[in-house]
């Protein structure tokens, strides 16, 4: 059942607002990685396709976010696409503090160097090409250079605020 918009409950713009209508919003689930003097990654619900000519992707990332530094000067990143049998595994990258590359996690140096993810529904590693500042965000835009999309399984979600599989 869908609401009808109420124009006299609407409500001015503020940082609540944003996160209560996203909670409304399901997206796909995703880890970025990428290599400095350690392996870092993030999980991420704001991945985009942006073009097929030349292959790009977005992310945002916040500025405050522990993995900023190394993906601010990083040429390539690792997109990694979670399958519902990973909500563990999202968990790890989303959680402040956590050993994301210790165990249980499986992963390996892959192309340019970046860490990528084993188990994953698909993954890419991306040459970034721009940072846009955005906020407290930077969305980072990155062209694919090497990936595979031949995982088993189906989509990770994140909506109201948990993590969730498609139902059919």
């Amino acid at each position: 059942m869908t609401a009808s918009p109420d124009l006299g409950t609407a409500q001015l713009a503020s940082p609540d607002l944003l996160r209560s209508v996203f909670r409304q919003h399901a997206a796909g689930v995703a880890v970025i990685t990428a290599q400095g003097d350690h392996p870092v990654g993030f999980t991420a619900t704001s991945l985009n396709s942006v073009a097929a000519e030349p292959p790009l992707i977005s992310f945002g990332v916040g500025t405050s976010s522990s993995s900023w530094p190394v993906i601010a000067r990083a040429e390539h990143i690792g997109v990694h696409v979670l399958g519902e049998h990973q909500q563990e595994l999202a968990a790890t990258f989303a959680r402040s503090g956590a050993d994301r590359f210790g165990q249980p996690t499986r992963w390996s140096t892959g192309p340019e160097g970046v860490p990528v993810l084993d188990g994953v529904l698909a993954w890419l590693v991306c040459r970034v090409v721009g940072r846009v500042q955005a906020g407290d965000h930077r969305i980072v835009i990155a062209e694919a250079v090497v990936g595979d999309p031949a995982g088993a399984g189906r989509p990770l979600l994140y909506h109201q605020g948990r993590f969730n599989a498609l139902r059919d």
